[in-house]
């Protein structure tokens, strides 16, 4: 867990002098400026499970006895998961998002988080804002800072994630039983119709665009439905690739095959107005981006879920055999729709 000490020999000074946007520009170096934006952060502190944070060759973190640490690292590169030019607050907000979703999936509290970033030029204004969205999202799922790197080149972003879980109470995909419930936490195919507006692909009223575009660029991460989840559901990942692609990774890995019910697909009011019943099925299915919790559960704990609030919604079921099965209100099985772009590129378009 490097203090950034690659950032001044990997970014040159560029050429182009500071505006009256960047202030204190011309009194900070690149190393400066990272300290000045990352080191300095309020999520930067040390606290509870870090001993020690940004400022040595390694960051030290402390467990409980009887805890286990679950890591996760995920890369996010301009055009490949996020538009090029994307806003720096809003990217700082889902770069840590989307990196915490996978410790809900697992059912762990957040510890902290390493970045490694990739810039192709120091600019403090974006440093700035970048590291502002970053330190919200942080500061709001309880997750600190704790190192890093920097180099020159396309802008990419690495982000690794640890957190903490009760030794054999970590959800995995594997251990669906055929019986159970097939779930999901909350709304489906949001965060793909909301990048239909990222990309300028559709137009939507002013109070749709403003419901959908939060859950691409501020997706919120699951956390606490993951830890409600420990010792009650039997399997669970977090949405990211679309609901049939995931719930192929439980099905495989549990040995088991899923069944999806078309009718009941939770469906929120703004996807509908934005893309229709069949343009809001097809997201919901395919699009990916959600980064909600999909996870099998025995019925006997579902009305205590229920019942303390969690947005749990049933969508089907398991049973014995292997795959997802997509059925309709009849209970017959249906082609499932195309898998939706993963990517920016041509090739996921």
């Amino acid at each position: 867990m490097a203090c950034w000490t690659s950032w001044r020999r990997a970014c040159a000074p560029t050429k182009s002098a500071p505006t009256s946007a960047e202030p204190g520009a011309s009194a900070l170096g690149e190393f400066e400026l990272i300290r000045h934006y990352f080191a300095a952060a309020s999520c930067a502190r040390a606290g509870e499970g870090v001993v020690l944070g940004i400022g040595d060759d390694c960051a030290l973190l402390e467990l409980a006895a009887g805890e286990q640490l679950a890591v996760s690292t995920d890369t996010l590169v301009e055009g490949v998961h996020f538009p090029a030019a994307a806003e720096p607050f809003s990217l700082g907000q889902r770069a840590l998002g989307v990196s915490l979703s996978d410790l809900a999936a697992m059912g762990a509290a957040p510890i902290g988080f390493t970045l490694a970033l990739t810039l192709p030029r120091a600019e403090p204004a974006w440093l700035e804002a970048f590291a502002r969205g970053l330190d919200q999202m942080a500061r709001q799922c309880s997750a600190r800072l704790i190192g890093g790197d920097t180099t020159r080149g396309p802008l990419s972003l690495t982000l690794t994630v640890c957190g903490r879980v009760p030794a054999g109470q970590a959800l995995t995909r594997a251990g669906a039983q055929a019986g159970d419930l097939l779930c999901v936490g909350g709304c489906l195919g949001e965060g793909a119709g909301a990048l239909e507006l990222v990309l300028g692909r559709r137009q939507a009223k002013a109070q749709v665009a403003e419901a959908l575009l939060p859950r691409y660029w501020a997706p919120q991460p699951q956390l606490a439905l993951g830890q409600a989840l420990r010792g009650k559901a039997t399997a669970a990942l977090d949405i990211s690739d679309g609901l049939l692609a995931d719930c192929g990774h439980i099905a495989t890995a549990s040995g088991v095959a899923l069944l999806v019910e078309q009718a009941r697909l939770p469906l929120s009011a703004a996807l509908l107005d934005l893309l229709g019943e069949e343009g809001a099925r097809r997201c919901a299915l395919g699009g990916g981006d959600d980064y909600l919790l999909a996870f099998t559960l025995p019925a006997e704990h579902l009305h205590g879920l229920q019942a303390a609030g969690w947005p749990l919604q049933v969508i089907g079921r398991v049973e014995a055999g292997a795959g997802v099965r997509l059925l309709d209100a009849q209970g017959r099985a249906l082609a499932p729709p195309a898998r939706g772009y993963q990517h920016f590129g041509a090739a996921g378009v």
